[in-house]
């Protein structure tokens, strides 16, 4: 089967989301994978749009991953902390629970200069890391390694 990746973009700061998202899909052309942009609000969205996905929709195959992009700038009070940790733990018992690759770009920063020089337009870039990720670990689930 051919691979399909579904990048679950969080816009709230989509000059950064939309770098990220830039990064990921040069790796994924550069590699022949086919892919799709799902755009959310916010990154607490990314684990439920991820979930509506995979409960609404018969996939049915193994060769489908999941990219989460989106960006967390720390401000002044707690929501940074609550966000950052809640959309990552989301991330995480999703892929276990449902048996699904997810990879996870949202960057969680103290500034908006961090996001920036984190999504360059190179292979440094952290949504390109994300999709090489989201690659690999769907070889590594289908039993090619």
């Amino acid at each position: 089967m051919e691979k399909k990746i579904l990048i679950i973009n969080a816009n709230y700061y989509q000059d950064i989301s939309d770098r990220l998202v830039a990064g990921a899909t040069n790796y994924l052309k550069e590699n022949g994978i086919d892919y799709k942009v799902v755009n959310v609000p916010g990154a607490l969205e990314i684990s439920s749009a991820i979930n509506s996905i995979i409960s609404n929709n018969s996939l049915g195959d193994n060769d489908i991953g999941f990219i989460a992009i989106g960006c967390v700038v720390r401000g002044e009070t707690s929501h940074y902390d609550i966000v950052a940790n809640e959309s990552a733990a989301g991330l995480t018992q999703l892929s276990i629970s449902k048996n699904i690759i997810v990879t996870n770009s949202i960057l969680t920063v103290e500034n908006k200069q961090q996001a920036l020089d984190r999504s360059l337009d190179d292979t440094t870039n952290k949504g390109y890391h994300a999709a090489y990720a989201c690659n690999l670990l769907l070889d590594i689930k289908n039993g090619k390694f």
